[in-house]
C-alpha cells in the first residue's frame, strides 16, 4: 500500500484499514507498476515508493492511455483533454461499464468502510508502550557475573569500547575507514560468532535500495506479536496483536511481555540453555519439543532466552536457535500461529540484531548490552543518563536495520523479517538445509560439530572446565585496527608487509618486492578462498619468461580504485594519476568530481566515475574521461553511497563538488535515474552520447546472482563490468557494512564469467575485478577465473606513505594521503615512481607465472581455470572444510574480449548525428569557430521529436564543449523542438545552447544539466490547464551542476534531486 505510517494528512477510516491489513500481512516493495481486471473494471496501482513511470492521456471521446511514457501512440493535441499519471501507492480504476474513472479516493473509501475498521482496532489491537509495568525487577548480572558472561557470550574490548559505548554516546552506529583484511569467519583461528559466517545481500541494478534517511516517510519500524489472523475472513479478533514500534525491547518491555497473558495473548519463556556435556543437535531438538508443549498450552508469543549460563549450563547460539525454530514453525505449519523473540546476551551490534529479526524473531532484548551500558556509566565512561542512553544504543541498532534492510530496495521492517536476504560463506549444507533453509551457502563450511565446539570453547574461556580461576579480562581481537596478542586476528596487512611493501617500491628493489608477497602469499593460515587455490604447471616447465608479453603492454589493463578527491588529499590523487597515465594505465577520479585545471594534463584521471551523488558530473568531466564508470555499488558499502565525513569537506573540495564546506556529504543509496535494468541501459546511453570516445564501465559487487545481473548489463551496453569484493577499501562507511556486506570476489568473478560465457555474451565486455589485489598471484588467478583488467587500491595507497592507520574518516590521516588538513597534507612523501614500480613489479610476478604455465599473453590466461587446483588442505584448519568447485568449472571456459563485437549503439540513427552535427559543422566551419554574437537557430526550422529520440541533444553539447570550452555566452546556439521528448532530453548540455520543446517529454528531462538551458511548454492545441497537468517525466534535473530550466506544467516524482546550481521554475511537482 501507500506509506501510511506517517502521513498525518491521510483520512482515518483510509489510515485505520492500513492500520487493520498490516496486522496481518507485510507491505511489499517495488519497484512495481500493476495492471489488473476483471473484464469490467480495468486498474493500474504504482508501487509505494513511486519507483516505476506511469504517465496516461484521457482524450475528449474518453479513451484512456497509460504506458510507462508518454508519445507511444500518436494523439492529436487537440484530442486530449488530461495529462496525468500514476502517483505512489495510489489506484486508477476505470469503470467500463459506468464508462467512468474512479478515483484513487473514491475507490478506497469504498472498501476502507466497508467495515468498521477503527472500532476493531479500538477493541483489540495492543500497544507495546501502553501495557501496564509489572511489580517486578529487571533481573541484573553482579560485576564479576557480568565479566563472566561476556566471556561466555564470545564479547571482546572493542565490542565494549568501539561498538556499544559510541551506540549509546551517539545514538549511531560507529563509522569506520579501509576494507577488510582479516580471514574470513570460516579461516579464522579466533572462534568468532556464527552471524560472522553471513553476508547481507543488497540490491543492484534490478531494482533499487532505499534512501532512509531523505525518504523517512516510506520506512517503518512497526512490528506485530502473537497470531496472525485470517486474511480471508475480515472480522473483529483478527487484528489481536501486540503492536511494538521499536524491535530493540528493553528490560521494562520484557517484563511487559513476559507478565502477558489475556485472551488472545499468552506468552512463555523457553530457555536456549543445555548442559554441558549434551550435543548441540539434541538440544537444539529439545527446544523444539519444548515448542510443540507451549503451543498445546496456547502459547503464541515465544521467548528463547539465554539467561541462566553457568558452570554447567550453555547457551544454544542465539542465531542459530532462532533460525531453527523458524524453519521448524514452517515445517510443521505453526509459524503464523506464533511469534518469536529473542532475550540475549549475545547481541551487541547492528548486524547481530538484523539477523535475529531477518531470520524469524519479531524482536529481540539485548539485555547484556544494556547492562554493559549501565557499567559503563558507573564508570564515568559514559556521561548520560541511563534510560536516555539505552534509548540511543535502541536507535543505533534499529536505524542501522532499517539501513541494512534499505539496501535490499525495503522499507519496512516488517517486511524484512524472515526475509533471509543473507548469504552464508562457510557453513555447510547439512546446518543450511536443517536450520537455516533456501539461505545460499555455496562453498560449505562448519557442520554443527564446529559450531558446538565454538560454544564450548567461549564457554571454557569463561567457566575453566578443571575449575581453575579463569581470566575475566576482555581480549582485545584488532578486527578492524590491528592489534597484537595470541587472542587478535591476523592482518594481511601487517607491518612487516607494509613495510616490505613500502621499501621495494620507494626504492626500486624487485628483490624485495618478492619478500613482501611472500608475506602476503604463503601465510600459515589463509584468508582469501583464493588462498585454497594453486596454479597446475604443465610438466613441460613452461616458456621463457623472455617469450611472455612485456611488463610495459601488462601495465596498460591495470588501474587504480575509485578513490575520491576529498577522501584522499589532492596531493595523493595526482600522484596516481600521474602514475598510471605514465604507464598508459588509468587512475580512477572517484565520485568526487576533479578540478577543472586538471583535465587534459597528466593529472587528468582517465576514469570518471559517475556515481549516484553525481558531484562535479559535468559535459566538461564526462568529456575528459577515456572510461566512465557508473557505480552501482562499492565492495566496502555495497548498498550505501559514499559518505564524505563533513570536516573533510574543506572549501576547495566543496567548490569541486558543488556543495557547502562542512556539510557531510552522503549519496543516496540509488541512482534515482536507476531503477531497473532499463534505466541502466538508458544512462549507459546517456553518458556515451556524453564521451562517444570513452567506454562504458558499471561497477557492481559479488553476491549470489550477479552473473544474472552481469548478463543484463552487458545487454545493456556496457563496455567493461567490474566485479568488485567484499574486503575493498573505504574512506567512511559503517563498521557492519565494511565487515559483513558483499562476498569475495572470487565468487562474483567466477560466476559472472561463466555465466557471460553461457548467454554468449563474453566476448562483448571486458571483465574487470578488485578487492585487497595483493600480489602478481593474485592477479593470475582473477584472470584465470576470468578477469583481464584489475583494480588496485589500498597498496598503491600505502606505497605513497598509508601505514593504515585506520583514521581516513577523521581527517587526522599522519602522512598526508588520506586527509584534506593543510598541515598533515605537507607531511605526503608519495612520488608516481612508488606507484610505478608497484604497477611495473606486479606485472613481473604475473609474467613470471605465466612462463611457468607456458602463456605468453594476459589474453591466453583470461578464462583458463583449467591452469588451477585446490591447495592440499590445512588438516588443522577450518578451512579444509570448504568446497570450491563452485569457483573452479568442471570445464574451463576461456573466452575473453573481442574488440570487434564490442555493443554497438548506432549512434549514427539518432537525430543528434543525422541532423544537429551536420547543421553545427557547416555554421562552425562557416564561421571559423567564431563566437556566436547572437542566437544561432542551428536548423532555422522546428524539429519533430518523438519519445524514441533519446537523450536528445547531448551529442550536440559534447561537440560544443570541446569546441567553446564553456566560453559561449547563454543562448549562443538554440534549437526549436515539437513533439514528444525522449528520455533524458537535454542531458549535459552545456552553457550556450538551449533546447526548447513544444509538447511533453519524458524522465531524466535536463540529467546534469551542464549550464545550458530548457524550456517546455504545452502545444496551442492542448487545452487543459498547464498547472494542472503533466508535462515532463520523474527525476528532471537530476545531477544539473548549473543553466536552467522553465516547465510550463507539472513534473513527475523527484524533481531536481542533487540539483546542484541549476535553476528551475515549474508549475508543481511530484
Amino acid at each position: 500500500p501507500e506509506p501510511w505510517k506517517h502521513d498525518e494528512a491521510m483520512d482515518s477510516d483510509k489510515k485505520d484499514f492500513y492500520h487493520y491489513w498490516a496486522t496481518m500481512m507485510e507491505p511489499w516493495d517495488g519497484p512495481a507498476a500493476i495492471l489488473f481486471s476483471d473484464g469490467d473494471l480495468l486498474g493500474a496501482t504504482l508501487d509505494r515508493n513511486g519507483l516505476r513511470p506511469s504517465r496516461y492521456y484521457i482524450t475528449t471521446d474518453n479513451m484512456l492511455i497509460l504506458s510507462s511514457e508518454v508519445g507511444v501512440l500518436d494523439i492529436p493535441e487537440e484530442k486530449i483533454k488530461i495529462k496525468s499519471r500514476l502517483q505512489p501507492g495510489k489506484i486508477l480504476l476505470v469503470d467500463t461499464l459506468q464508462k467512468r474513472v474512479i478515483s484513487d479516493e473514491e475507490c478506497k473509501k469504498k472498501y476502507s468502510t466497508l467495515y468498521p475498521y477503527g472500532e476493531w482496532l479500538d477493541r483489540n489491537l495492543l500497544h507495546l508502550s501502553e501495557l501496564p509495568i509489572p511489580n517486578k525487577k529487571i533481573p541484573v548480572y553482579t560485576q564479576e557475573e557480568r565479566d563472566v558472561m561476556y566471556r561466555a557470550f564470545g564479547w571482546n574490548y572493542e565490542d565494549v569500547n568501539e561498538m556499544v559505548l559510541p551506540m549509546a554516546k551517539n545514538g549511531v552506529e560507529p563509522t569506520a575507514s579501509m576494507g577488510v583484511d582479516t580471514p574470513l569467519a570460516i579461516m579464522s583461528e579466533k572462534h568468532p560468532p556464527l552471524f560472522s559466517y553471513f553476508k547481507q545481500l543488497f540490491a543492484q541494478v534490478t531494482n533499487p535500495p532505499i534512501d532512509s534517511l531523505r525518504e523517512k516517510i516510506v520506512t517503518d519500524t512497526t512490528v506485530y506479536v502473537g497470531s496472525d489472523g485470517n486474511l480471508l475472513k475480515p472480522e473483529s479478533g483478527s487484528c489481536t496483536v501486540l503492536e511494538i514500534n521499536n524491535p530493540i525491547l528493553t528490560g521494562v518491555d520484557m517484563l511487559k511481555i513476559k507478565a502477558l497473558d489475556r485472551k488472545g495473548y499468552k506468552s512463555a519463556v523457553i530457555p536456549l540453555l543445555y548442559y554441558k556435556n549434551t550435543s548441540l543437535k539434541s538440544a537444539v531438538d529439545e527446544v523444539f519439543n519444548e515448542i510443540e508443549k507451549c503451543y498445546h498450552n496456547g502459547v503464541n508469543i515465544m521467548i528463547l532466552s539465554d539467561r541462566g549460563v553457568d558452570e554447567s549450563h550453555v547457551a544454544i547460539p542465539s542465531l542459530l536457535a532462532v533460525s531453527a525454530v523458524e524453519q521448524y514453525l514452517i515445517r510443521t505449519k505453526k509459524r503464523t500461529k506464533i511469534s518469536i523473540i529473542l532475550e540475549s546476551a549475545e547481541i551487541r551490534d547492528v548486524h547481530q540484531a538484523a539477523m535475529i529479526l531477518g531470520y524469524g524473531a519479531r524482536a529481540v532484548n539485548p539485555y547484556l548490552a544494556h547492562e554493559c551500558i549501565a557499567e559503563l556509566i558507573d564508570q564515568k565512561l559514559l556521561d548520560k543518563d541511563y534510560h536516555t542512553a539505552i534509548d540511543d544504543y535502541n536507535k543505533a541498532l534499529l536505524n542501522g536495520i532499517v539501513k541494512i534492510a534499505a539496501k535490499m530496495g525495503i522499507s519496512a521492517i516488517q517486511s524484512y523479517q524472515s526475509a533471509q536476504i543473507f548469504e552464508a560463506v562457510g557453513i555447510s549444507t547439512p546446518v543450511i538445509d536443517m536450520y537455516f533453509t533456501n539461505t545460499v551457502s555455496r562453498v560449505g563450511g562448519l557442520t554443527l560439530k564446529e559450531i558446538e565446539d565454538d560454544v564450548s570453547f567461549r564457554h571454557n574461556q569463561a567457566f575453566d572446565p578443571l575449575g581453575l580461576t579463569v581470566n575475566t579480562h576482555l581480549d582485545s581481537v584488532g578486527n578492524h585496527k590491528l592489534r597484537r596478542g595470541p587472542t587478535c586476528e591476523d592482518h594481511l596487512y601487517s607491518p612487516e608487509t607494509i613495510i616490505a611493501l613500502q621499501q621495494s617500491c620507494q626504492n626500486g628493489d624487485y628483490k624485495r618486492f618478492k619478500e613482501y608477497t611472500a608475506l602476503v602469499d604463503s601465510r600459515e593460515h589463509p584468508h582469501t578462498l583464493r588462498a585454497m587455490l594453486d596454479f597446475s604447471f604443465p610438466e613441460d616447465g613452461g616458456i621463457p619468461v623472455e617469450q611472455v608479453e612485456k611488463a610495459e603492454e601488462i601495465v596498460k589493463r591495470f588501474k587504480t580504485g575509485a578513490m575520491s578527491y576529498g577522501s584522499i588529499s589532492e596531493e595523493a590523487h595526482k600522484c596516481m594519476a600521474a602514475a598510471m597515465n605514465h604507464l598508459h594505465g588509468k587512475s580512477n577520479s572517484g565520485e568526487g568530481g576533479e578540478k577543472p585545471e586538471r583535465l587534459g594534463t597528466e593529472y587528468n584521471s582517465a576514469i570518471k566515475q559517475v556515481a549516484s551523488g553525481r558531484f562535479g558530473v559535468t559535459e566538461e568531466y564526462l568529456l575528459s574521461a577515456q572510461e566512465i564508470q557508473i557505480k552501482m555499488a562499492q565492495g566496502a558499502k555495497p548498498g550505501e553511497g559514499g559518505h564524505l565525513p563533513g570536516k573533510k569537506v574543506y572549501p576547495w573540495i566543496a567548490e569541486t563538488r558543488y556543495a557547502t564546506p562542512g556539510v557531510s556529504l552522503i549519496s543516496p543509496p540509488p541512482h534515482h535515474d536507476i531503477y531497473s535494468i532499463e534505466d541502466l541501459a538508458q544512462l549507459i546511453y546517456d553518458l556515451k552520447n556524453a564521451n562517444r570516445a570513452a567506454r562504458i564501465s558499471v561497477k557492481l559487487v559479488s553476491e549470489a546472482g550477479v552473473g544474472t545481473i552481469a548478463a543484463g548489463v552487458a545487454k545493456a551496453g556496457a563496455q567493461v563490468i567490474l566485479i568488485s569484493g567484499h574486503d575493498g577499501g573505504t574512506g567512511a562507511a559503517p563498521i557492519s557494512s565494511i565487515h559483513h556486506a558483499g562476498l569475495p570476489w572470487e565468487l562474483g568473478l567466477a560466476e559472472t564469467h561463466q555465466t557471460l560465457v553461457q548467454n554468449g555474451l563474453r566476448s562483448k565486455v571486458r571483465i574487470e575485478t578488485d578487492g585487497k589485489l595483493m600480489s602478481g598471484r593474485d592477479v593470475a588467478i582473477a584472470a584465470l577465473l576470468g578477469a583481464e583488467e584489475f583494480g588496485f587500491a589500498t597498496a598503491p595507497l600505502i606505497t605513497m606513505g598509508c601505514a593504515m592507520m585506520r583514521v581516513c574518516n577523521l581527517d587526522t590521516c599522519p602522512f598526508g594521503v588520506a586527509t584534506q588538513n593543510e598541515t598533515l597534507r605537507k607531511r605526503f612523501k608519495g612520488k608516481p615512481e612508488y606507484v610505478e614500480n608497484f604497477m611495473l613489479f606486479i606485472a613481473q610476478e604475473l609474467r613470471e607465472i605465466m612462463a611457468k604455465l607456458g602463456v605468453k599473453t594476459v589474453d591466453e590466461l583470461v578464462g583458463r581455470s583449467g591452469f588451477l587446483k585446490l591447495k592440499d588442505k590445512p588438516a588443522a584448519s577450518r578451512a579444509a572444510l570448504l568446497d570450491m568447485t563452485r569457483i573452479l568449472p568442471e570445464h574451463e571456459n576461456a573466452v575473453h574480449f573481442e574488440p570487434d563485437q564490442v555493443y554497438d549503439f548506432h549512434l549514427e540513427k539518432t537525430v543528434d548525428e543525422k541532423e544537429l552535427l551536420p547543421a553545427f559543422e557547416r555554421y562552425t566551419k562557416k564561421n571559423k569557430d567564431e563566437i556566436p554574437g547572437e542566437t544561432v537557430n542551428l536548423l532555422g526550422k522546428t524539429l519533430t521529436v518523438q519519445s524514441t529520440d533519446r537523450s536528445f541533444g547531448t551529442i550536440l553539447g559534447s561537440e560544443i564543449q570541446k569546441k567553446y570550452r564553456g566560453n559561449l555566452p547563454d543562448d549562443s546556439f538554440e534549437v526549436e523542438c515539437h513533439g514528444g521528448g525522449g528520455q533524458s532530453f537535454g542531458a549535459f548540455i552545456p552553457k550556450g545552447l538551449t533546447l526548447r520543446l513544444t509538447g511533453d517529454a519524458n524522465d531524466y528531462f535536463g540529467k546534469g544539466l551542464s549550464g545550458g538551458k530548457l524550456s517546455v511548454h504545452p502545444d496551442s492545441k492542448f487545452k487543459g490547464d498547464a498547472g494542472e497537468n503533466i508535462i515532463i517525466g520523474n527525476v528532471a534535473l537530476f545531477g544539473a551542476t548549473g543553466g536552467e530550466a522553465y516547465i510550463n506544467g507539472i513534473a513527475g516524482e523527484r524533481f531536481c534531486v542533487r540539483n546542484s546550481g541549476a535553476v528551475a521554475v515549474v508549475e508543481g511537482c511530484g
